[in-house]
C-alpha cells in the first residue's frame, strides 16, 4: 500500500518528485559515463567501447525518463477518476454477465475455492452466470473440475485442444455466450469484495468504454513472495494510472470486465501467450476506450517457488517480444497519438530492457575494465587516498552501476516501506535476467514457448543438483567474470575488479534463489 505521508520523504506528490530526480541522476550517470570515455579514448578499440556503452546509455536513459514520467502521471490520476465518477448515474437496470474462469492442469482444490468465492458476487441472480473454461489434459483433474462446476452451479465447457492457449478457450465463449459482459478471473484469485460488478458496470455507460482493469496482487507469504509482490505493485500502482490517462490501460488478463461486442468487433482475443496486451492495443486501434480502477476485489495465490516465477516471466518475456513484432506490423492503422505508441513499445521493451541491456552493460563493462586506455593503476592504499578519487576509469563506471542499485531500494522504500524488499528486488532482476533474455530469443526464432523444470523436493542433495543443472549459464557467466574480477585485481585496477565481483555475486542469485525456494 502507497503511504499517504512519509516521515522521511513527505506526501505523495513530493514520492513523485523525489522519483523523477532519482530516474534523471540514473540517465544522467550513464550519459556522462559515455562521455568520459569519449574524451580518454585512445584508439579505436576504446572508441567501440565507448560507443557501445553510449547506445546503451541512450536506451537506458530513454526508459529511465519514460518511468520518471509514468511515475510523476500517476499521482493525477484519482483527480482524473473522480472527474469520471461524478458524471456517473444511478443503474437502473442491470446488464447479464457472464464470469469465467479458465483452467488448465490446475489444482482441484484451488480452483474450488475460486469459484466458491466467486458465487459471493453481489449482483442480480437472473443477471449473472458463470462458466468453467477447462483445458485440462490430464483426466483425472478434468473429472474433479466437472464435479466443482457442477456442485457451484457453473457451465462447464471442456475443449479437446488448447488451440490459442487461454485466448482460444475465451474466444470459445465468447462467440457463443449470450451475456452483454464477461468478468474474467485467474484460477487461482480469491475474492475479497463482493461489489466487483456492481462497483466497475456503471463506468460502462460510456458506449465507447471496452474494458476495465482492477488492481492485481497476491496473497502475502513470506519475503520473497511479497517481494514478487512489488514487481506487480509498481505497476498497477504507477504505469497503469498513467497509461490510463492515456487511455492505454493494459488488460492484465484477470480481475476485469469487457464489453462483449466490443470484444467481438475487435475481432477476438488474439491467439497468443499474453492474449491480454495484444486485446488491449487491438481494443485501442479500434478507437475503444479503456479504463483502469486502483482497486484490489481479489487476492491470486503468492509466488512461492522460483521456478513458478522463472516460468511466468518466461512466458511475459516471450509474449511481450511477439507483440513488438505485432505492433509494429500494425502501428500504421493506429489512430491514437505518438504518446500511446510510446505506451506500447515501453511496454513490450519493457522485461527486454531489465534483462538484455542488463546483461550487455555487464558485457560492455568487462570490456571497459580490461581496455587498452592507460589507465592510472592504483594499488589499495591509494584507492583511500582522496586525492586518487576521480582518476580511475573504473571508479567513474562505479557511480552508474551503484545508482542503479540503490534505485529500486530507496524506491522500495519510500513507496512500500520495506529496504530489505527493494534488495529482494534489484537481486532478482540480476537472477530472471538469461531466463527472459532466451525467451526474447525463442520468441523471435518462432520456438516454444515452453520453459519446464521437475524438481525433487525430498533432499538437500537433490535440490543443490536441480540448482546447479538448471543454472548452468548463470553460473558459467558468473564463474567467468569471477576469474576476470581476479586478474583485474591482481594488476592491480582493484575498482575494476571490484566493480566485476559486484556483477559475479548477482549473477549468482540465479542458482541461490532455485536452491532455496524451489
Amino acid at each position: 500500500m502507497i503511504l499517504m505521508k512519509n516521515k522521511f520523504f513527505g506526501d505523495k506528490f513530493t514520492l513523485r518528485i523525489i522519483t523523477v530526480i532519482i530516474f534523471i541522476l540514473l540517465a544522467l550517470a550513464g550519459l556522462g559515463f559515455s562521455l568520459y570515455l569519449f574524451i580518454i579514448a585512445k584508439n579505436m578499440y576504446m572508441y567501440i567501447v565507448a560507443t557501445a556503452f553510449a547506445i546503451l546509455s541512450v536506451v537506458s536513459g530513454f526508459f529511465n525518463i519514460s518511468a520518471s514520467i509514468l511515475y510523476y502521471k500517476s499521482y493525477f490520476y484519482g483527480t482524473y477518476l473522480d472527474r469520471i465518477k461524478k458524471t456517473l448515474k444511478p443503474m437502473l437496470s442491470y446488464p447479464t454477465v457472464g464470469v469465467v474462469v479458465p483452467v488448465y492442469n490446475e489444482n482441484p482444490k484451488t480452483v474450488n475455492d475460486t469459484i466458491t468465492n466467486l458465487k459471493r458476487l453481489e449482483y442480480p441472480k437472473n443477471k449473472v452466470h458463470y462458466y468453467l473454461l477447462d483445458d485440462s489434459t490430464n483426466e483425472s483433474i478434468r473429472k474433479e473440475m466437472v464435479e466443482i462446476a457442477r456442485k457451484n452451479s457453473f457451465k462447464y465447457i471442456h475443449r479437446v485442444d488448447r488451440k490459442g492457449y487461454k485466448a482460444g478457450a475465451l474466444n470459445n465463449l465468447a462467440k457463443i455466450m449470450k451475456e452483454e459482459f464477461i468478468a474474467i478471473f485467474d484460477y487461482d484469485e480469491r475474492l475479497s469484495n463482493p461489489k466487483f460488478l456492481k462497483d466497475l458496470l456503471p463506468y460502462f455507460q460510456d458506449p465507447k468504454l471496452s474494458y476495465i482493469q482492477t488492481e492485481k496482487t497476491h496473497r502475502k507469504a513470506n519475503l520473497f513472495a511479497d517481494s514478487i509482490n512489488i514487481f506487480d505493485g509498481f505497476f498497477f500502482k504507477f504505469i497503469e494510472p498513467a497509461r490510463a490517462l492515456n487511455n492505454t490501460a493494459i488488460f492484465a488478463g484477470s480481475c476485469g470486465i469487457i464489453r462483449l461486442s466490443s470484444l467481438r468487433d475487435i475481432g477476438y482475443f488474439p491467439e497468443y501467450v499474453i492474449e491480454d496486451t495484444f486485446f488491449s492495443f487491438k481494443s485501442d486501434l479500434c478507437n475503444y476506450k479503456s479504463m483502469y480502477i486502483p482497486k484490489v476485489y481479489a487476492y491470486g495465490k503468492p509466488i512461492t517457488k522460483f521456478t513458478e516465477l522463472m516460468k511466468q516471466q518466461w512466458r511475459y518475456n516471450y509474449g511481450d517480444t511477439q507483440f513488438l513484432k505485432y505492433f509494429f506490423k500494425n502501428r500504421k492503422s493506429a489512430k491514437g497519438s505518438p504518446i500511446s505508441s510510446m505506451d506500447y513499445i515501453t511496454h513490450g521493451f519493457g522485461l527486454n530492457y531489465i534483462s538484455v541491456i542488463l546483461i550487455m552493460f555487464t558485457l560492455v563493462s568487462i570490456f571497459i575494465v580490461f581496455s587498452a586506455v592507460p589507465f592510472v593503476n592504483l594499488n589499495l592504499s591509494q584507492v583511500l587516498n582522496p586525492r586518487y578519487v576521480g582518476i580511475d576509469l573504473e571508479i567513474f563506471g562505479s557511480i552508474a552501476l551503484v545508482l542503479s542499485f540503490l534505485a529500486p531500494v530507496i524506491m522500495t522504500k519510500i513507496y512500500f516501506n520495506s529496504i530489505k524488499k527493494g534488495f529482494m528486488v534489484f537481486a532478482l532482476n540480476f537472477a530472471l535476467a538469461f531466463s527472459r533474455t532466451k525467451a526474447a530469443i525463442a520468441a523471435i526464432m518462432l520456438k516454444n514457448p515452453g520453459m519446464k523444470w521437475n524438481r525433487n523436493n525430498d533432499t538437500d542433495k537433490s535440490k543443490f543438483v536441480f540448482s546447479i543443472m538448471n543454472t548452468k549459464t548463470e553460473l558459467a557467466f558468473a564463474t567467468f567474470i569471477f576469474i576476470l574480477s581476479f586478474f583485474a585485481a591482481k594488476t592491480n585496477h582493484i575498482s575494476g575488479g571490484v566493480w566485476l565481483m559486484v556483477y559475479g555475486f548477482m549473477y549468482l542469485f540465479t542458482t541461490l534463489f532455485m536452491y532455496k525456494y524451489g
